[in-house]
């Protein structure tokens, strides 16, 4: 009697469609496994992709390779890995009474129907492309394939200005890539901030003075209105306040799941827009999966739905789907949208919950900005983070950190993470035991630091304020003293302009010379010696003491530099 195999059917070709193949094949060697891609290219990195436009290597099909050098083509699928994969094919419809998928071959147009046992939908998502004057002319394009990134690269070459329209991931990495190949870049972002879905208005403002630095023209609540262009091709970008001239229009407002075949066949889909799946990757029809950024995911901190597509969670639940198939018991517990992107100078991370997510998912949030060096600051090459932490008032559960500084974040992003899905409050991660050697981290790491910070204002003892409140207090031209108390030679190089400078060292003498009747607001460079002053300003009888949290470092708004 001949042996009955089982037949898979993968639709998506890049991380979740190949972890997908990849791990049923280890699981089952008889399966038949046929994976389908729209592309001519299969398997790659889409995330090296801004690091090829920006020179940082020179072979594109790089991001098609395994560490050893081998491409990821369709021969290596069948020879390597044992499954067949066809690119260039799309997948027009399902029959899921009879588990089939009708196919089409793009370059001969003949079409097929392919039987399944299993089905794996990990059609991916798409860039958005706002349906604006002049979207389609040439030189204006969106990252999302290898060919993109080709195209990409060759416009990069000649063109001598660009404008970006977006400032979500995307559109910070191809700032980067192109102001280092030379261009003159413009970015357009219609909100108020960059990183708008990732980091609080302060935190971005930092990123914001990190791009004007390194010579983008950051422009901020300007939402493209049109393109305009000569022979058919761009030469300048319209928003209702500007006009910017344009070699090459990059589009990275976001993406959308690509889910036309899932509604075509009446999968459920769920409140983000992608495709609804259990924890075990299963749609609502028990035959089909969905995987990676077509499929939505559950909050670990929130315990609500999200669409946060990146490539770290296509492989996991790729996983997930292809032992599900298997018939090994897995589920995929949810994400926390940690991600860390490069900004010049800048490392920009975050995992868990912002302070206005918190607060809409029913927290009580609670903040708290800790600036410090990244490793001893007496050790050759420590640089300063900024680190945000987020906890809830009643349980003190810590809900999430943004991290941002020219020094190490990912190992603090990454610990958080693992604090977060452990359901750790803020008194947990400041006792974490971690390593410590001045090349590495100081005694009190950074984020034992902002922990016992946040800690001391959960408390009681450490009132605060972030640099927004205290802009909003002199936007309402409310009196108050904004105190430095840094030295005059740290004053003399670098402050925030309309404060008073009284070192710490000569504040308890001369306390008489402070106002009585006003706020004060103490601060230095890290705001460990506003603290200080914090609490010698109250034991003196001074009632309304807050320290401004973050200090100089932690600024984000107008500072003056050089002598005075």
């Amino acid at each position: 009697m001949k042996e009955e195999r089982r037949r898979i059917v993968i639709v998506g070709g890049v991380a979740a469609g190949m972890k997908t193949a990849s791990r049923l094949r280890r699981l089952d060697p008889k399966a038949l496994i046929t994976v389908l891609d729209r592309g001519r290219q299969v398997s790659y990195g889409a995330c090296a992709l801004p690091y090829y436009v920006e020179g940082l290597f020179t072979d594109l099909q790089e991001v098609r390779k395994t560490p050893a050098g081998v491409v990821r083509d369709e021969g290596f699928f069948r020879k390597v890995k044992g499954f067949e994969v066809r690119s260039r094919t799309e997948a027009l419809s399902l029959d899921r009474r009879r588990q089939t998928v009708r196919i089409r071959d793009l370059d001969a147009g003949a079409e097929e129907e392919l039987p399944y046992d299993a089905l794996v939908l990990a059609t991916g998502s798409q860039p958005i492309m706002p349906p604006l004057p002049g979207i389609d002319l040439d030189g204006v394009l969106a990252l999302k394939s290898v060919e993109d990134a080709g195209r990409i690269d060759a416009l990069a070459g000649t063109a001598r200005q660009a404008v970006i329209v977006g400032g979500g991931l995307i559109g910070l990495e191809m700032a980067v890539a192109l102001r280092r190949r030379g261009l003159g870049v413009t970015l357009l972002e219609a909100r108020e901030q960059v990183l708008p879905a990732v980091l609080d208005f302060g935190m971005a403002a930092l990123v914001h003075r990190e791009l004007r630095r390194a010579g983008v023209d950051l422009r901020l609540n300007e939402p493209l209105r049109r393109l305009e262009g000569e022979g058919g091709r761009v030469c300048r970008a319209e928003t209702a306040t500007g006009s910017y001239d344009a070699d090459l229009v990059l589009i990275a407002i976001g993406v959308r799941p690509e889910v036309g075949l899932a509604i075509e066949a009446g999968l459920e889909i769920g409140p983000t827009g992608a495709i609804a799946v259990d924890s075990s990757m299963r749609t609502d029809d028990p035959a089909i999966f969905a995987a990676g950024d077509c499929a939505e995911a559950t909050d670990l901190v929130s315990g609500r739905k999200v669409y946060v597509p990146l490539g770290s969670t296509a492989n996991k639940q790729g996983r997930v789907a292809a032992n599900t198939i298997a018939g090994r018991k897995e589920d995929f517990p949810g994400i926390l949208g940690s991600l860390i992107v490069r900004v010049f100078d800048l490392n920009v991370g975050r995992t868990g919950l912002s302070e206005a997510e918190a607060r809409l998912a029913g927290f009580e949030p609670v903040t708290m900005l800790a600036p410090s060096p990244d490793r001893a600051h007496l050790y050759p090459g420590a640089r300063p983070i900024v680190v945000r932490l987020v906890a809830d008032r009643r349980s003190r559960r810590l809900l999430g950190a943004q991290i941002v500084g020219p020094g190490e974040v990912a190992k603090r992003v990454d610990v958080v993470a693992t604090a977060l899905s452990f359901g750790a409050t803020v008194d947990r991660l400041a006792q974490l035991d971690l390593v410590y050697a001045p090349p590495f981290s100081a005694a009190m790491d950074s984020l034992h630091q902002a922990a016992n910070a946040l800690r001391n204002k959960l408390d009681g003892i450490g009132e605060s304020l972030d640099p927004e409140a205290v802009r909003e207090m002199r936007r309402e031209e409310g009196e108050f003293l904004l105190l430095d108390v840094r030295s005059p030679r740290e004053h003399a190089q670098v402050r925030i302009p309309g404060a008073t400078l009284l070192p710490l060292g000569v504040l308890r003498e001369r306390l008489g010379e402070l106002p009585r009747d006003l706020p004060i607001v103490p601060f230095c460079k890290l705001s460990l010696r506003g603290y200080e002053a914090r609490q010698i300003l109250q034991a003196a009888g001074f009632k309304d003491v807050r320290y401004l949290e973050g200090g100089i470092l932690g600024w984000p708004f107008e500072l003056e530099t050089g002598p005075l």
